[in-house]
């Protein structure tokens, strides 16, 4: 193979790979090209997106407030609670008491 064959036989395997490439391209663009009727909807989808994660957040916010109302709630219950058993237990004391002096009184 002499110089003039090897370079017209360099430049046709080039030409083939540019050609081949550039078919690959157009390819790649056929089936990935995005309409504008496409791109509303993914405008439409993005907006809807956003709108739902601002919801979540405000849920979230929401539940925590809630939770905290709730568990401060819990709080006083049970403060109240405790008050409300040493008070009965006081008060099953004193009538214990009660009940021993007037027993004492009533046998002396």
């Amino acid at each position: 193979m002499n110089r003039t064959e090897f370079i017209i036989v360099t430049a046709a395997i080039l030409f083939v790979a540019f050609v081949l490439g550039w078919f690959a391209h157009w390819l790649v663009h056929r089936f990935t090209r995005v309409s504008s009727s496409e791109m509303g909807e993914l405008d439409k989808l993005a907006q809807a997106l956003h709108e739902a994660e601002e919801q979540r957040d405000q849920a979230i916010a929401y539940f925590q407030h809630r939770e905290a109302e709730m568990t401060n709630q819990l709080a006083q219950t049970e403060a109240e609670l405790r008050a409300a058993m040493d008070g009965l237990r006081d008060a099953r004391h004193e009538a214990e008491e009660l009940r021993s002096y007037i027993e004492r009184v009533n046998q002396g």
